[in-house]
């Protein structure tokens, strides 16, 4: 048995179908949901560690491709550059976890780690590039 983290991005018209429950049966899988975010009639953004075996798990990726899910591995983390951030607070509005908020008090963007998804939503909005991907 492996165990592989990744983050789901399903369109619209799959948010309210029984996606991944089907998956899990269908291919003999164990999940475990980390993160998962839902905007209704927009986009539904889940992030698994799916544990099986490696063809099980091939299979079920393949089976989510055709469905039109984009898949992407959880191998990156996202850092943020304090040097190059103007507290601008364009990444706290296309955060979809949160991660990146305005504290009220200082004015200042935090970006909390642990409430990441690495979705790199954040990456491409940031008009300093103080956000940036590293690969582990």
């Amino acid at each position: 048995m492996i165990s592989k983290k990744v983050v789901l991005h399903f369109p619209p018209e799959l948010i309210d179908k029984p996606i991944i429950s089907n998956m899990v049966k269908r291919f003999n899988l164990e999940f475990n949901i980390l993160k998962a975010f839902v905007t209704p009639r927009e986009e539904g953004l889940l992030v698994l560690e799916l544990t099986g075996t490696k063809k099980a798990l091939q299979d079920a990726l393949e089976y989510l491709k055709e469905l039109n899910v984009k898949i992407q591995a959880l191998s990156r983390d996202i850092i943020r550059d304090e040097d190059l951030c103007t507290d601008c607070g364009a990444c706290t509005v296309i955060c979809p976890t949160g991660a990146l908020y305005m504290d009220k008090n200082t004015y200042k963007i935090v970006f909390s780690s642990e409430k990441c998804i690495a979705c790199e939503l954040c990456v491409k909005e940031c008009p300093y590039k103080a956000m940036k991907v590293s690969f582990k």
